[in-house]
């Protein structure tokens, strides 16, 4: 069955027919750029680029910047008088929002024509293709899924979103009458048993089916009709309670009420912000009830906090228990053991329970000492005011963590500054000339056309190689506006995939019938949906990835006098997305079921997480990180200093993840869905056996406010997985950015050509073993899981 899918953040949960496929000192300022031109070229431009680096476009580099941090610029850039409307992302169909009703259209129709010629292959020749067109069956369906999936959630015109979600659903309901075609997986059993037939398939061809026959399996496809009809039903009711568990989930007291004098060390401005009638009113769950937590001197007053934040309302731990219930019952229809060898039998690198398990045991192994360790030091902090306490409680971490952490702040002017190193358009500097230095590819302006974007404040970049020319195209959507999510996120609207000149003539042929169909010039933007393609080598043609970035950075001033400054937290943000947008655009495959970002679900975030150690390296930041009035260079202390505040205590929060991920493991196990199972001493019995820190008093239950349970069930462990293999690819690969290794070029090409360039097509633990020169990792298992646990996630010592 294939696979479509918006962003691996929005699992519902594996789906069929779902892809499981997302952050000093001053010297006399510099006048201001306020005065721009049409064309680049006639601006005065400040030295804003290190002496030594010479970019080999001087132009496309200094427009990047320029098109961020100077709204005036971007303004008279992107004016392109008397532009045609050419749809949204340059889809043809999209001109208007009644065009997501035509797209879903037209695209079903198409989809139904390739089904029934699957249906009918009865030769050799023709089962030989039936791969090729499976994987184009999901592209044509993902086309539809992933760009509505996007424009609903994103879109600021609501009647845009409402068709958007309308087409989704069209495309959707027909995903659930693929679910009981048994043909489709009757036809794949059929070309992957004939040796005729597979020798002709190359070594992605041949993942790409053993992919789709594993999701057909997992739809309990081969079950009589009866028990498919109960497979369908679970599916669904699991995505509605699943959103309900985090929509609807609640404290047992939504509100504290207390005296004002009682929360003395809070900040004074966000107890008054709280305060009606010399009454506080702090929100159980909420942000001002974490900061009371972390500074709150009176540790009576913060049990009462830690024991009403960590209390989830009986009917948020029922709704909890009912969708494990319901995961259960799936995994039986199944012929699963559980729920867990379930979802992790689906393009997961561990491949069992028993495998996350030696993972998560070894790694909290590794991880005790130093855990230990910071429980220690909370201990002395406390005794410094209480000489006495023999013990500490749970309302005392963050509270004694906070303490520590203060004189590692950067404070006054430095905390000011920091962001004025890290105007947004300077960044996207950096990141384009470090891209420059690993892979030889640059981004790169491009002027949107009319309706090609979703709102004036979306850039368009065009990701260009030295050697294989147009590779992707890239929408960032990176500034603050009301009614934005404020969640960054990576979104691959569309993959990369390879057109046949068979498809391309076909398509053709159909436009000439089709109504509905949209005109094009050619048949290789009807094959394209008039949307960016490339020609190969040879005359083969690639649909290019399409990226659209998400965040909700602070605005410039219009006035033109500063550009937005981010926080070193939003700059890793920034490096973290644009770690999943290089491997959607590096891993630019032939069959689009295994493009980009849709490889192992616990590989997935490794590119990301690796992406925040070069956020923190000196000679990455020596790139571009300059002061936007000044042009000086950041001092690197300043980073090293935040860095050091924010890992303080990583081994503790490490923990913490495992914990978490230890109790998700707990909850998809055999027994979480039999008669009796009580997830409060299910997680209760593993903080007592894990946690170095207090676990939580007896009458709290906490589990009923773990969101994640809803979109990662079984797979929460990925996190930490992640963070493990970054740490060591960086160690190992990038020599922990000494001597320049950050920015070393056989280094960003060994890291490509030995997994980023795969997407899914290849087994993840045999570009591991490569990236990390480590035969043990090549044949994977529950040995290979143990070592990566044993590496730990923090550096010892």
């Amino acid at each position: 069955m294939i696979k479509a899918v918006a962003r691996p953040r929005q699992w519902q949960q594996w789906q069929q027919w779902v892809c499981s496929s997302c952050r000093l000192q001053r010297t006399a300022p510099a006048r201001p750029l306020r005065r721009f031109a049409t064309s680049p070229r006639s601006l005065n431009r400040p030295p804003l680029l290190p002496a030594s680096y010479t970019p080999l476009l001087r132009d496309d580099d200094f427009c990047l910047r320029s098109i961020f941090d100077y709204p005036q610029f971007w303004a008279e850039f992107s004016s392109v008088p008397g532009s045609a409307n050419v749809g949204l992302f340059r889809n043809a169909y999209l001109k208007e929002p009644r065009g997501f009703l035509s797209f879903a259209t037209v695209s079903l129709r198409k989809a139904r024509a390739i089904v029934a010629k699957v249906l009918a292959a009865a030769s050799v020749d023709e089962y030989r293709v039936i791969v090729r067109d499976l994987d184009r069956l999901s592209d044509m369906l993902c086309r539809v899924l992933d760009m509505s999936d996007f424009v609903r959630v994103t879109h600021p015109d609501r009647q845009t979103r409402k068709l958007a979600s309308q087409a989704w659903d069209m495309v959707y309901q027909y995903m659930n009458e693929l679910n009981t075609m048994t043909g489709l997986h009757d036809q794949l059993a059929t070309a992957m048993a004939d040796p005729d037939v597979t020798a002709d398939w190359s070594e992605e061809e041949k993942a790409v089916a053993d992919v789709l026959k594993l999701d057909f399996t997992k739809s309990a496809v081969n079950l009589p009709q009866k028990y498919r009809d109960r497979f369908v039903w679970l599916s669904s009711e699991i995505s509605s309670v699943g959103s309900a568990f985090v929509q609807e989930m609640a404290p047992d007291l939504p509100t504290l009420v207390l005296p004002s004098s009682e929360l003395r060390g809070m900040d004074p401005v966000q107890a008054r912000a709280l305060t009606e009638s010399g009454k506080v009113h702090l929100p159980t769950l909420s942000g001002e009830a974490a900061l009371a937590l972390r500074s709150v001197h009176d540790p009576d007053v913060r049990k009462r906090i830690y024991y009403a934040s960590r209390t989830a309302s009986r009917q948020s731990v029922e709704m909890l228990e009912y969708l494990m219930k319901l995961r259960a019952e799936l995994a039986t229809l199944s012929g699963s053991e559980s729920y867990g060898h379930l979802a992790l039998r689906d393009r997961m690198m561990a491949g069992s329970p028993e495998a996350v398990d030696q993972f998560l045991r070894a790694l909290a192994e590794s991880n005790k000492p130093k855990a230990m360790q910071e429980m220690a030091e909370l201990m002395i902090e406390k005794q410094k005011a209480y000489p006495q306490a023999n013990g500490l409680d749970p309302w005392d971490k963050d509270y004694y963590s906070d303490l520590i952490r203060r004189p590692l702040r950067l404070t006054g002017r430095q905390g000011d500054f920091l962001s004025h190193y890290f105007s947004l358009g300077v960044v996207m500097q950096g990141l384009s000339r470090l891209f420059t230095k690993l892979y030889g590819i640059r981004l790169v302006p491009r002027q949107p056309l009319a309706g090609e974007t979703w709102h004036p404040d979306v850039r368009r970049l065009d990701v260009i190689s030295d050697t294989d020319g147009h590779v992707a195209v890239l929408y960032c959507d990176l500034f603050y506006r009301p009614y934005k999510s404020p969640n960054p996120a990576h979104f691959t609207v569309r993959c990369s995939r390879e057109i046949s000149e068979a498809e391309m003539a076909e398509v053709w042929e159909r436009a000439k019938e089709e109504p509905e169909m949209a005109v094009f010039g050619n048949r290789e933007m009807a094959a394209n949906d008039g949307m960016a393609f490339s020609r190969q080598p040879g005359g083969t043609i690639k649909q290019l990835p399409t990226i659209a970035l998400v965040c909700d950075f602070p605005q410039p001033s219009d006035k033109g006098d500063q550009p937005a400054l981010l926080s070193f937290f939003q700059l890793e943000t920034l490096f973290h997305e644009m770690g999943h947008a290089i491997h959607s655009v590096l891993a630019r495959t032939s069959f689009q079921t295994v493009s980009g970002t849709r490889c192992a679900t616990d590989l997935a975030e490794l590119p990301s997480t690796l992406m925040e150690y070069f956020a923190a390296d000196a000679s990455v930041l020596g790139l571009f990180a300059r002061h936007y009035e000044t042009h000086e260079p950041l001092p690197h202390r300043m980073v090293a200093q935040k860095v050091r505040q924010s890992k303080r205590f990583e081994a503790s929060d490490t923990e913490s993840q495992i914990i978490m991920a230890m109790l998700d493991q707990t909850l998809h196990s055999p027994g979480a869905g039999k008669a009796g199972f009580d997830s409060t001493e299910a997680f209760h019995a593993i903080q007592r056996a894990y946690s170095s820190a207090p676990p939580d008093p007896d009458g709290t239950r906490w589990q009923g406010f773990f969101g994640h349970l809803s979109g990662y069930g079984s797979t929460y462990y990925s996190y930490l997985f992640d963070r493990v293999l970054a740490q060591r690819v960086w160690d190992v690969g990038f020599s922990s950015g000494e001597n320049r290794g950050a920015l070393s070029r056989e280094n960003g090409e060994r890291l490509k050509e030995s997994l980023l360039k795969w997407g899914g097509s290849r087994d993840p633990w045999k570009c591991l073993s490569e990236v990390l020169q480590e035969e043990r990792l090549a044949e994977g298992g529950e040995k290979a899981m143990a070592l990566v646990g044993s590496w730990g996630s923090t550096k010892q010592g």
